[in-house]
């Protein structure tokens, strides 16, 4: 939905003065059966890597009976038979995580006017108004999708910066700019108090988040954005003698073991970032774990992105954090609009940002907002995870013209100066 949205959305407004001249139709059933496609795709693939791979599938929902036994109950378009149960030296619990509902439950998800992410990516008709409560990455996502297909599209946030947790300060107000010139509108630091739904609209009361004259929203759609929480429905895991914590978190040790020594526990239904690539880690250093008894993920390198155009992605250090741990620090920065690839495809918002160790120049985080940023942080990534100083990558010849060279030149900048800017 992302992908083909801002195709539309650039099919209308930028094909003119690339001397492309065309018409175009949202056909948004279309468009939703692509998205339907891909998810099924993807997930036939996983299938097929299960049987290549001589891995059991069983498909059903499952429940510790004891720390070694489940039941599992069918999951079939036609469900038959009575659970079945299992025996396992090793389990690995990596169920994920659900929507969190609205805090306090003055905002109730019916999944039609009112919706959670599932919700929006299955709407049938673009909002003429539509409100997101939480200003994160998955707010902002689906905020630009429904933006970019003509919904004019309002985020309150609680906080006073979009993007969510880990996000650099000048990437975020960037970011916040971008977005706006698209079309979004923000309210920042905004509580949201109460959600009624009347005459075929949505009316939100919401009020400053220190205390104020309170405002209503009006929408014809409001998404409920406010977060992800472990999901352990169903699971049973008193059977198994399984930990939790205050949050609903599974409790582990540094080497994915609950509290009960033959299961182990990756993803988001436990501690760290709710990425998938992150729970991929996870998973294959746990199978190392109970395979050799050694295994590791270097969470200081778990990159994050946000896939609006521009994208946004980051790794590492924010320039907020070394401030307030003390760190001296020096700054590198380039802009796409001296990249000679961003110019030429006329796509040249935003930068690069590199932050080093002022005495030793290391790099201790890489901060983009731009073209490509999510496929040019893996650079940034390894950088990290091999120790590398700004002058290491500025002095690795990048090819000419690609939007890496940005990447680059934000090095040369942080270590000695750049040659395009």
């Amino acid at each position: 939905m992302l992908n083909n949205s801002h195709l539309y959305h650039q099919a209308q407004h930028d094909f003119a003065r690339r001397g492309i001249d065309a018409t175009v139709a949202l056909n948004l059933p279309k468009m939703l059966e692509a998205k339907v496609n891909a998810v099924t795709g993807l997930t036939k693939g996983i299938e097929i890597l299960f049987k290549q791979n001589k891995v059991d599938y069983i498909k059903g929902a499952a429940s510790f009976l004891s720390s070694t036994r489940l039941s599992i109950s069918p999951i079939s378009e036609a469900p038959e038979g009575t659970p079945t149960e299992i025996e396992a030296k090793n389990i690995v619990i990596a169920t994920g995580s659900e929507v969190s509902p609205f805090p306090g439950g003055a905002v109730t998800i019916d999944e039609e006017q009112i919706v959670s992410s599932t919700g929006a990516l299955d709407l049938k008709e673009v909002p003429k108004k539509l409100v997101v409560i939480g200003g994160g990455i998955i707010g902002l996502e689906l905020g630009s999708v429904w933006s970019r297909l003509g919904a004019e599209v309002t985020v309150v946030e609680f906080l006073g910066a979009i993007g969510g947790a880990g996000i650099d300060e000048e990437v975020a107000k960037q970011f916040q700019r971008t977005l706006s010139k698209q079309g979004l509108k923000f309210k920042l630091n905004t509580k949201v108090l109460s959600a009624e739904k009347k005459d075929g609209k949505v009316f939100l009361e919401a009020e400053p988040a220190k205390g104020g004259k309170p405002e209503t929203l009006e929408a014809d759609v409001v998404l409920v954005a406010v977060g992800r929480r472990p999901y352990t429905e169903g699971l049973n895991l008193e059977a198994a003698g399984v930990e939790l914590d205050n949050r609903g978190r599974i409790v582990i040790d540094d080497q994915f073991t609950t509290s009960q020594k033959n299961i182990k526990c990756i993803g988001d239904v436990t501690f760290g970032p709710m990425l998938a690539h992150k729970a991929e880690e996870e998973g294959i250093a746990a199978a190392e774990f109970l395979k050799t008894g050694h295994g590791h993920v270097n969470y200081a390198t778990i990159p994050s992105v946000v896939y609006t155009h521009p994208e946004v992605a980051w790794v590492g250090k924010t320039e907020q954090e070394l401030k307030a741990e003390g760190v001296k620090y020096k700054i590198g920065k380039f802009s796409f609009a001296a990249n000679s690839r961003a110019k030429t495809n006329l796509d040249t918002e935003g930068f690069v940002k590199i932050l080093t160790e002022a005495e030793t120049d290391r790099i201790l985080g890489v901060h983009i907002i731009g073209p490509n940023a999510g496929e040019m942080i893996a650079e940034g990534v390894l950088a990290l995870e091999y120790g590398a100083s700004a002058e290491d990558v500025a002095r690795t010849t990048h090819a000419h013209p690609t939007l890496s060279e940005a990447f680059k030149e934000a090095n040369m900048a942080a270590y000695s100066k750049p040659i395009h800017m």
